[in-house]
């Protein structure tokens, strides 16, 4: 029996998980309802429990049904495929469900734990999955690898533990927590079955709250809610695309928003879509694909507008954005960098394609892909970057504000993204300013102890945050589950 030491039999997953390639034609049987709800009801076929944790959480989905309603709106793009998947392998229908106590059916949520996508993978058993996760991708948010990975580590859950419940438990607290947990009853003579065992608060939280779910999803009416309706039919389909296109072209040649491209490419961390194979698979809409498709074969220029930049020895970020015309909130966010000027970086950067020959270079996937996800930077010594935020005022100009502060009217601008001059009473402006450092100012090195940096291993206790983005205003509403487990997922 495995132990939380994330050493997994690789007959349960493996690299063929990144490589998976849905497809729909096996369950022309299977398709008769026209609801999808409908077709998971069917399929639920795990011992109910009735507990007061599972009437806590009904109490807790029913009494808001905003945040239930966006769970399962952003499902739809997801559940279809879902569902298919745990029918092929003979799997209670209840499993599909499991992402929405995961992460809201979120592909980008992201735990203190570095938990990740919509199965809530932490990085190490998303390697030991097949789950690949360097700088140009993390596929532990690949909506159709990651259900691969997490389908197979369930089996082999549940061929460990010969039941369900034991297996959704193990899924959250680790195999060897549930391994001890039975093996302290038995030696007490105790039964052995979930509710009798002694495992961590989340844990015996965790099936009960799927058991919640599943009562809403069987009678939402019972609870005041309402299902958003989805077809019993896919959501989206798989493209073949150039080895190098930017996701932005990419949404626009399917004729579809970069918000909706995105939710289903979640896994792309650069604006750059690359890989070093001849092409790569996208998953688009099923009625976007033939769009691509056409629209592709007649696209003559090029397919993307960025670039490999070295910086130069002491060279700032700030002066770097100014060079190739991009704001520093872009440059950084694209190579996942704080956006403070003086940053000095010594590693390759993403920038837009430069007119000036010999500036930039084409991107070098391998090496690049080496890189460490957060690249190191440096502080210039000389002077520190101060953030400000300014709530506007009747009566506040960007003439006045730049004198105020201590900065230009141009990048204020620039940092806000401003179009124009107008400010708005009540508009928040957030602009950094550099000032010089103090003589007495100590700086920490890198690699201090005092940093406190948080180790991410499986052996240490953390705390899941399930975020759910609402469809308007993308504000991010948060939930917080104790983690004091010694094996995450």
């Amino acid at each position: 029996m495995s132990d939380d030491n994330g050493s997994y039999d690789e007959s349960y997953g493996g690299p063929e998980s990144e490589n998976y390639n849905s497809s729909y034609q096996f369950e022309d049987s299977l398709t008769l309802q026209d609801s999808l709800w409908d077709r998971v009801r069917d399929g639920f076929n795990m011992p109910d429990i009735d507990s007061t944790y599972t009437n806590k959480h009904e109490q807790w989905y029913a009494s808001r049904p905003d945040y239930v309603s966006r769970m399962l709106e952003r499902s739809k793009k997801y559940l279809y495929h879902i569902v298919v998947e745990v029918e092929k392998r003979g799997m209670p229908t209840e499993i599909a469900l499991l992402p929405m106590i995961e992460s809201g059916f979120n592909p980008k949520a992201l735990s203190t734990s570095k938990a990740s996508g919509i199965w809530q993978f932490i990085p190490s058993t998303g390697k030991d999955f097949g789950l690949k996760q360097n700088y140009w991708k993390d596929s532990r948010k690949d909506v159709t690898a990651a259900t691969q990975a997490a389908l197979n580590y369930l089996q082999k859950l549940y061929t460990m533990f010969g039941a369900w419940d034991l297996a959704l438990a193990a899924y959250n607290a680790g195999e060897g927590t549930v391994a001890r947990a039975i093996e302290r009853n038995r030696q007490l003579g105790l039964p052995t079955d979930y509710q009798h065992l002694s495992l961590p608060d989340e844990t015996r939280n965790y099936v009960p709250k799927l058991q919640a779910i599943k009562n809403i999803i069987f009678r939402p009416e019972n609870y005041g809610l309402t299902l958003n309706e989805i077809p019993n039919k896919p959501y989206f389909t798989t493209v073949q695309a150039p080895n190098k296109i930017d996701a932005k072209l990419a949404a626009e040649l399917a004729g579809i928003s970069l918000e909706e491209f995105n939710a289903l490419n979640p896994s792309f961390t650069r604006p750059v879509l690359i890989t070093e194979n001849s092409h790569q698979k996208l998953l688009l809409p099923t009625w976007a694909a033939s769009n691509f498709t056409n629209n592709l074969s007649g696209y003559n220029r090029p397919l993307s507008n960025w670039h490999s930049y070295q910086p130069k020895r002491g060279e700032r970020l700030g002066a770097i954005a100014s060079q190739f015309g991009i704001s520093i909130y872009e440059l950084s966010a694209t190579n996942n960098l704080k956006p403070n000027r003086n940053l000095i970086v010594r590693r390759p950067l993403l920038v837009p394609a430069s007119v000036q020959s010999g500036l930039t270079r084409p991107i070098d996937v391998a090496a690049m892909a080496q890189l460490p996800i957060e690249i190191p930077v440096e502080r210039e010594s000389s002077s520190k970057s101060v953030s400000i935020s300014h709530k506007v005022k009747q009566g506040d100009t960007l003439a006045k504000l730049a004198k105020r502060y201590g900065i230009t009217s141009k990048q204020i601008m620039q940092q806000n993204h401003l179009k124009s001059k107008n400010l708005a009473v009540g508009q928040v402006l957030q602009f950094e300013k550099q000032e010089e450092k103090t003589s007495n100012t100590t700086s920490q090195s890198r690699g201090s102890k005092t940093s406190g940096k948080p180790s991410h291993k499986k052996t240490t206790a953390s705390t899941k945050t399930r975020t759910s983005t609402s469809s308007a205003a993308h504000k991010k509403t948060t939930t917080t589950h104790s983690k004091k487990t010694k094996s995450t997922h």
